[in-house]
């Protein structure tokens, strides 16, 4: 039997996000998923465990088997294997945003934490400046993609700098950065960084809205175990980021690119589909992550939110499922973590989930939702057990 996971990234929410108490998943066109929940199980997971932080780091560890708290060092360091960086045991890797601040002091508000969504070809040139003026023995610069690049502190495990707590920048988007910069203080070397790459920006990024660098989720180099060793069975992952990659990579899965691929509402869907079916032609398990439901939940827009959905249920989830009628199939379709238009940012609640193959018997549900998968009863305390979970169910 091969298995796909579909993951709409943030795709959860709380009631109220729409007219009627909706939430923006209830709202959402989804006549493909609503015919899978009324014929498939249906359940809730909870991707993050209790004391770790909501992020997509930690929740789609969890979705691939791994357990975050045996595994988890920081998301810099998943997107560092996404690259492919080698590096040393005792190295710090710093997740590192391009972003716009009204200014870079205690007095700073953070505008936004993508740089407008700057593209990969607006801010591959800012950050091999960095490297070029600010880069040395101590401090790499590594572009990645759109507004997410990477920091690497070289020996900086053993240092001061691995015990700063700096929010994730979507997490405090209109907020005051005070608590942050207090923070940074505590590092001459990182507060000195800070404001020598503001005045290189100011220079190079006027052409943008890139106005600092922001470091967050450093830790050591990500070890994980091989996905096929774990899971018994032939891997890929089919994501836009960065970090979906990273954790596909370390894992030893086969990490598929999809040209076009944004991670945007704009998005290659149609690559993501084929590249899907490409793999399953060889391969057990197929990962495909859609990042577009989670940007609009940052961004608060909840009618851009449901349209995401919509585009997920249409253009990934339907097309996937027509071309694999009457095989032996699986899919498992969820989110890795609910973000809430109220919150712009992600939040721990237990992700509603379903599984589904053909042949399966009407439950009484009447569509997929948050409230749906909670009336079923079925709860997956701990997210890393979903995919043994739903093995067994198909054995």
């Amino acid at each position: 039997m091969k298995l796909l996971f579909l993951i709409a990234d943030g795709m959860g929410g709380w009631p109220d996000e729409h007219p009627g108490g909706k939430t923006c998943l209830e709202a959402a066109h989804t006549p493909v998923m609503d015919e899978m929940a009324r014929t498939g199980t249906v359940g809730v997971c909870r991707t993050v465990p209790e004391g770790m932080p909501p992020g997509s780091d930690v929740a789609n560890m969890s979705l691939l088997g791994f357990n975050p708290a045996k595994h988890h060092t920081g998301r810099g360091p998943i997107e560092a294997a996404a690259q492919g960086l080698t590096l040393d045991p005792d190295d710090l890797v710093w997740r590192m945003n391009l972003v716009n601040l009204t200014e870079l002091s205690p007095q700073g508000t953070m505008l936004d934490y993508s740089s407008g969504h700057i593209t990969t070809e607006a801010s591959t040139p800012l950050v091999e400046d960095l490297q070029a003026h600010l880069g040395d023995e101590n401090f790499q610069f590594i572009p990645g993609v759109q507004y997410r690049h990477l920091l690497v502190h070289k020996g900086g495990a053993t240092e001061d700098e691995a015990t700063l707590r700096i929010n994730p920048p979507h997490d405090i988007t209109g907020k005051p950065i005070y608590a942050d910069m207090r923070e940074f203080s505590r590092s001459a070397r990182m507060w000195d960084l800070l404001f020598l790459a503001e005045q290189r920006l100011e220079q190079t990024a006027k052409h943008t809205k890139a106005r600092s660098i922001w470091p967050w989720g450093q830790g050591r180099p990500l070890i994980l175990p091989k996905f096929k060793d774990a899971a018994g069975l032939t891997g890929a992952v089919i994501s836009a980021v960065d970090l979906v990659r990273g954790l596909g990579r370390a894992a030893g899965m086969e990490v598929v690119q999809v040209p076009g691929a944004t991670g945007l509402i704009d998005t290659n869907y149609q690559g993501k589909v084929d590249a899907a079916l490409k793999y399953l032609e060889r391969g057990d398990f197929a990962f495909v992550h859609l990042e577009g439901p989670d940007e609009c939940g940052h961004a608060g827009n909840a009618a851009e939110k449901a349209e995401a959905i919509a585009r997920f249920d249409a253009r990934i989830v339907a097309p996937l499922r027509a071309a694999l009628a009457g095989q032996d199939v699986a899919f498992v379709i969820t989110c890795d973590h609910f973000t809430p238009i109220a919150e712009k940012t992600h939040t721990p609640d237990p992700v509603p989930f379903v599984l589904w193959r053909e042949g399966g018997e009407e439950n009484g549900l009447t569509s997929f939702s948050e409230a749906q998968a909670r009336s079923t009863g079925l709860a997956i305390e701990s997210g890393h057990e979903l995919l043994a979970w739903v093995r067994r169910q198909l054995s």
